[in-house]
């Protein structure tokens, strides 16, 4: 059984098993409490930090419940609660979904889960769920099987199901009970996204019944049952809007919502995820067919469990967890005054998401007039929170106060550089400017204070070099929009303490950054790999290749933009920069086979992309959308050397060629450490295809070995560019994969 599967892996990796005492009966449960009402508390109280419905978890939530429910007289309602503060249940145990290596098992096995939830309400006794923290997958599917929901006001209380980011869907009950609860549209936008929903907007749903403080959720649900069984409280369903009446309940209503739903789906799919689809399927096959909804539902959850998509998402899901342990073995210096250099839009990205974290940022710039535009910025994003009720009031004006505005002229300034624990420059890419800034602030610094460069290619060794404190030096490169992008790359050069590694790991963590570690080389791990990138998109619109059909090109490989679009939003001066940088650098060969004049040479018309009104594409302020201008068509007229008439295949095989090979070069030395690193650094730092799971697991897709025959046709049509690196020649001739699952 999974139970024992369970026990035999634990004692396996030097753990001891559970043995029950009269203590503590359960492994996954407190034990259970009987009021003098006759109300029923079960606890979930998983070993691990968080709560998760796991095989083993589901075993014994089945025994307790036959030992200490069913047939007990006494019982005469239950409530589901949490031994742990802020964690209801986090969702399922991923690492189980994955040890099922034949996926159809899991028809059986989510069988018995409903089962198991048909037979709480056979009981006929009232089920109410007192909720704080995370409610999320699996934990909320537990709750729509029961009566009534309690949630607590809690800021870490959010309410979701997010298996469609996992290429799945919620397989117990959920895509027929959500819908019977909340609506057929709301509960659509609830799977389709995967996005959380905060505890008054879930009132407000018809999601939970009553909102309380955290304090009282368990008691006010204790209560809630009392008064369901004297008949106080009614259960019954939040009534549906005429307006949502008409549009879920009639013929007509129905189609042109499935319609817009669908139109939804394509837009933001591509025809990508089959998850989307499949949530859309169970939906309707249970409007159309109750009697098999949950038959089908797990059909469909076993089909998704076996798709190459759920296998990337998932590992993607994977390397995040992996990436939020500390690997470094120092102890890191515990930050509260975190000094931000430069208040342009990297500046104050970094000052927002410091300041958000409850750290004193001391945000510096030349002039008054510079550091009131990056507050204004930090404020502008504060205040859209708060419009959306993302943020409240009380925190917004915290965010704000943590912010202290200084500027060259500030009598000040020195001193309270005094008490900063790291500073974290963002100013422009110039070496000697970061030199001179490191000489400033090592002159006015503790000891300890860690000094990070936000540079984006430039050597963190060179930047250290002459320091007083070489070893308190790192590279921290963020990516723009600093607030949005979940990367940090974070570059110790070879003097950089254990120490100063481990703090910057745990500044980036706290900041809500996804971390991965690099060498310190040319473009670090994401600029390198894009180098050949954009080399290669100079290199296709020189064969002819129109700017629209090379974006579309990409999209529907499976990133979120095109190239040309992407070059456009981070700007042309900045993308330029970085393919200039690299053609100078140690790539050799792999930066050849285009030419980056492209975009060097409309820097000097002004063309400096969206930020401009005009790049590539022009923008107007007024009308939605881009277009390509006459004087932009011209140029590229001039710069196409011949037309190959090129296929989307080979568009898409051109480009994402330099790039993988690129980031198989990187792991060949050791500028990533693993897999898993490029695979994370890709994905969340370019938008690397998810659903392909980034760049190493996509090529375990395709197959190594397909994939270098294809590179070596390139190299022999149009050079040495395209030449596989080694590791991927040796992978190839062993048949070898880059991730074991």
């Amino acid at each position: 059984t999974a139970a024992v599967e369970q026990e035999e892996k634990t004692v396996e990796q030097g753990e001891k098993p559970f043995v029950s005492t009269p203590d503590r009966k359960y492994e996954f449960f407190s034990n259970v409490e009987l009021t003098p009402e006759g109300v029923a508390v079960i606890r979930f109280d998983c070993p691990k930090k968080v709560n998760s419905i796991s095989f083993a978890m589901a075993e014994e939530a089945r025994k307790l419940w036959n030992e200490e429910i069913v047939d007990n007289s006494q019982v005469k309602a239950v409530v589901f609660s949490s031994a742990k503060p802020n964690m209801f249940i986090a969702g399922a145990d991923i690492p189980d979904i994955q040890k099922v290596e034949n996926k159809q098992d899991f028809i059986p096995l989510i069988e018995k889960g409903i089962n198991f939830f048909q037979s709480l309400r056979e009981k006929g006794v009232p089920l109410v769920c007192a909720i704080d923290g995370p409610c999320l997958g699996g934990g909320l599917e537990w709750t729509m099987w029961c009566d009534y929901r309690v949630a607590s006001d809690s800021p870490k209380t959010v309410l979701g199901l997010p298996e469609v980011k996992l290429g799945l869907l919620p397989g117990f009950g959920g895509t027929q009970n959500l819908p019977e609860l909340v609506g057929t549209q709301a509960a659509m936008d609830m799977m389709l996204t995967g996005k959380n929903v905060r505890p008054d907007k879930a009132k407000k749903m018809g999601l939970v019944d009553l909102v309380v403080a955290p304090q009282s959720v368990e008691s006010s649900a204790i209560q809630s049952a009392v008064d369901i069984m004297n008949g106080k409280i009614k259960l019954k369903k939040k009534p549906k809007s005429f307006m949502n009446r008409i549009v879920e309940d009639t013929m007509i209503g129905q189609k042109m919502m499935w319609d817009q739903v669908k139109k939804m789906v394509d837009k933001n799919t591509n025809g990508n995820y089959p998850a989307p689809y499949a949530i859309m399927q169970c939906v309707q096959h249970g409007i159309a067919n109750p009697a098999t909804r949950f038959q089908n539902e797990r059909e469909q959850f076993a089909k998704l469990a076996a798709t190459p998509e759920s296998e990337a998402l998932i590992g993607i899901f994977d390397g995040m967890t992996q990436m939020k342990k500390n690997p470094f073995e120092g102890t890191g210096v515990p930050v509260s005054t975190v000094a931000v250099m430069g208040a342009g839009l990297m500046g104050a990205g970094i000052g927002q998401v410091t300041a958000e974290k409850g750290m004193t940022v001391l945000l510096k710039d030349r002039n008054d007039e510079a550091i009131e535009r990056g507050e204004s910025y930090m404020r502008g994003n504060w205040d859209k929170k708060l419009k959306r009720k993302r943020l409240s009031q009380f925190q917004h004006n915290l965010n704000t106060s943590n912010v202290v505005g200084l500027t060259d002229d500030s009598p000040t300034w020195k001193k309270h550089f005094g008490n900063a624990d790291m500073v974290i420059e963002a100013v422009f890419e110039d070496l000697d400017l970061k030199k001179k800034i490191v000489a400033d602030v090592e002159s006015v610094t503790p000891d300890h204070c860690v000094f990070a460069s936000n540079t984006s290619a430039i050597p963190i060794e060179a930047i250290a070099e002459g320091a007083k404190r070489p070893e308190n030096i790192i590279g921290m490169h963020y990516f723009s929009p600093v607030p949005s992008m979940p990367l940090l790359e974070i570059i110790p050069h070879g003097g950089t303490s254990e120490n100063t590694k481990a703090t910057a790991f745990d500044v980036g963590t706290k900041q809500g950054k996804t971390c991965i570690v690099v060498k310190d080389v040319p473009g670090f791990y994401v600029n390198r790999c894009l180098g050949p990138f954009l080399v290669e998109v100079s290199a296709v619109v020189r064969d002819g290749v129109s700017l629209e059909k090379l974006d579309k090109s990409i999209k529907d490989f499976g990133m979120p933009v095109g190239p040309v679009t992407l070059a456009d939003e981070v700007g042309i001066d900045v993308v330029s920069h970085v393919a200039s940088f690299l053609s100078e650098a140690d790539l050799g060969v792999r930066m050849e086979g285009g030419d980056i004049s492209l975009m060097k040479n409309m820097i000097g018309k002004g063309w400096l992309g969206k930020k401009s009104g005009q790049g590539f594409y022009t923008y107007d302020k007024k009308k939605k959308g881009k277009t390509v201008s006459a004087e932009v068509k011209s140029y590229l007229k001039d710069f196409v050397q011949q037309d190959l008439n090129l296929d989307e295949k080979e568009i898409q095989d051109r480009i994402v060629s330099r790039f993988v090979n690129e980031a198989a070069m990187c792991l060949q030395d050791e500028i990533i450490a693993n897999p898993v690193v490029g695979d994370i650094g890709l994905v969340f730092g370019t938008g690397f295809a998810p659903f392909r799971g980034g760049p190493f697991r996509y090529l375990d897709q395709v197959g190594v070995s397909q994939y270098v025959d294809r590179m070596n046709y390139f190299a022999d049509k149009y050079g040495a560019q395209f030449e596989p690196c080694q590791l991927l020649k040796d992978y190839a001739a062993t048949n070898k994969k880059f991730h074991s699952n």
